[in-house]
């Protein structure tokens, strides 16, 4: 059975949270420039026959990706095991899943913000975020403060 999260619960994970994410979006840039330099290897190999490959920019470029994709998946796994979804690694969205009325929603957090001021039903997304009230307040139930 997923994690349920209190509001104080998801509160207290949230530097934890955010500084995986913030490693997570770093990692994620090395990433994408190593795949992007392989991208340039392989346009060039294909226009130029293969005549001027330089393997070695090629290997490296190569480690530098799957050495960020290896970091990324540890640094994802991490944000995981807490409990959380990461819904969005580019803007760094994360749902707290809880029961609220006797159904599930989540807690939605996203980086930048002080705290866990939205909740949002399963199917509805980002966009369907609601401001936190007195009347989830009171209705809400996740695991234990």
């Amino acid at each position: 059975m997923p994690k349920r999260f209190t509001l104080a619960e998801a509160q207290r994970l949230i530097p934890r949270v955010e500084e995986l994410l913030r490693e997570a979006i770093e990692i994620k840039a090395s990433y994408e420039e190593g795949e992007k330099q392989i991208q340039s290897i392989q346009e060039r190999v294909m226009m130029m026959g293969g005549v001027s490959l330089d393997r070695e920019k090629a290997a490296q470029a190569r480690t530098q990706r799957d050495g960020a994709a290896a970091r990324l998946r540890n640094a994802i796994e991490s944000v995981q095991e807490a409990g959380c979804l990461i819904k969005d690694l580019d803007i760094g969205l994360i749902d707290f899943p809880t029961n609220y009325r006797g159904v599930e929603v989540y807690l939605c957090w996203k980086l930048g913000e002080e705290g866990i001021e939205y909740w949002h039903g399963v199917d509805e997304g980002f966009r369907g975020r609601k401001k936190i009230d007195q009347d989830f307040l009171d209705h809400h139930e996740g695991g234990e403060d």
